[in-house]
């Protein structure tokens, strides 16, 4: 999950914990930054916030590189007054391409951080740069609609993106028939699960892998609502998915393998500019997974899922330490026991789920 690439932060002092002093460039978070680990090296390619995760990316090579993206794409000037707003330039999209990013989820509650124009801004911008958006778009039609990603030889990874409200989306930020916006869901309920079901039907095909991107839930805090797992639990059962990949904690979550399928409650931020900002400490938000699962082409059961751990520093991600790699896995391995899952620690710092 990518977090927060941003230009421009409108902050809000609701939260003075995490948003001090007031942002209103890049910046100053780049001083905090240094303030807490020194200097960053100046000037950096785009390939730079990346740092070890494109060695591991090179190595696994995965057939679909899926992110969150939680910021618009805009050089828009006119911001929605929601407190807290990023943006990236289209003039550093580059910083997506160079860790080939196949596709981004935009339904969240900073895609229209700059309103609609900068929604449509942040479509067209990936597009021009061969990147598929999905979960927002020019009408309702558009952002309810799946990215499709075909793998040679293998079949097609189906990827749909909901948005709920528990993560701070604004109702009006939903896509109506004619407007742009967010695939926003109605609620968590068995109803809502039906809907997406025929959606699915219309869509899947025989050896597919679907990938149901939901953003959900608060920032912080382990707890997995009720309501979160009983929906997870009906995307599997009734609409067919093989992955639920949920994201809006900054700092992973409890993992649960439900009928060999892998329901990630919150992946936490693979990258964010939270370095140096006091507030959330035990929550370890410098720390970061990349999630890389190997599914069955044939009935897409999962066959393994393994957890790369970096640390977040110098606004770069590096390979997390042993000690680092040992307290994410205390911390996942005791969340996600509850589930009946438990996390192993390999002996090169990465980390095996186990649900068998």
């Amino acid at each position: 999950m990518l977090g927060r690439g941003i230009d421009q932060v409108l902050p809000h002092p609701s939260d003075p914990g995490i948003y001090e002093p007031y942002m209103t460039s890049a910046e100053a978070y780049v001083e905090v930054a240094e303030r807490a680990n020194g200097p960053i090296p100046r000037p950096v390619d785009f390939s730079y916030v990346w740092g070890d995760a494109l060695a591991v990316l090179q190595r696994v090579r995965p057939h679909v590189r899926l992110i969150n993206l939680e910021t618009s794409i805009t050089k828009a000037v006119s911001y929605e007054p929601k407190g807290i707003n990023y943006r990236l330039s289209p003039d550093n999209v580059t910083s997506l391409t160079a860790a080939s990013i196949d596709c981004c989820a935009l339904a969240n509650n900073h895609a229209l951080d700059w309103g609609r124009s900068g929604l449509l801004e942040t479509l067209d911008t990936l597009a021009k740069a061969g990147i598929r958006a999905v979960g927002a778009g020019r009408n309702a039609a558009q952002a309810g609609a799946p990215a499709v990603l075909d793998i040679a030889g293998k079949g097609r990874v189906v990827v749909f993106a909901f948005g709920s409200a528990t993560s701070g989306i604004p109702a009006e930020w939903a896509a109506g028939e004619n407007e742009p916006g967010v695939n926003l869901l109605d609620d968590l309920s068995d109803r809502t699960a039906g809907r997406i079901a025929r959606q699915t039907d219309a869509v899947k095909a025989s050896g597919d892998v679907l990938v149901a991107s939901i953003h959900w839930g608060s920032n912080w805090g382990y707890h997995i609502p009720d309501a979160h797992r009983r929906f997870a639990h009906e995307l599997i059962d009734s609409a067919g998915f093989d992955i639920i990949y949920g994201h809006s904690s900054h700092h992973p979550r409890g993992i649960e393998v439900y009928r060999n399928k892998p329901i990630l409650y919150g992946c936490g931020d693979l990258l964010n500019d939270y370095e140096g900002i006091g507030g959330y400490e035990k929550f370890r938000g410098d720390l970061a997974l990349m999630y890389l699962p190997i599914h069955s082409p044939s009935n897409g059961d999962l066959l393994e899922l393994k957890l790369t751990p970096f640390q977040i520093r110098k606004f770069r991600l590096n390979r997390a330490s042993g000690q680092d790699a040992a307290w994410l896995r205390d911390t996942l391995d005791r969340e996600s026991a509850t589930f009946g899952t438990r996390i192993a620690l390999n002996e090169d710092n990465t980390l095996t789920v186990l649900w068998r």
